[in-house]
């Protein structure tokens, strides 16, 4: 499964979301969309919003750091 974060190294939500996936042993990419332009409008074009944390897996797109919808998508048990 490809799992890719949508993040910026300031964002107290985003560091919450990407220590969740790493303790569930759960590989991602993390892309700093305050460095990267294009990556910032792809985010901005799957989720419709400019907040971060975005996650993205299997198609589907998750805004914020919603421990239960992470969970289920990537089938993390609780």
């Amino acid at each position: 499964m490809q799992v890719t974060v949508y993040s910026t190294p300031t964002c107290p939500f985003c560091k919450q979301l990407k220590a969740f996936l790493q303790e569930n042993k759960i590989k991602f990419d993390d892309i700093d969309v305050s460095a990267d332009q294009e990556k910032a409008q792809e985010m901005i074009q799957k989720s419709g919003q400019m907040g971060v944390p975005v996650l993205e897996a299997n198609g589907e797109v998750i805004v914020g750091f919603d421990k239960k919808k992470v969970s289920e998508l990537l089938g993390i048990g609780g």
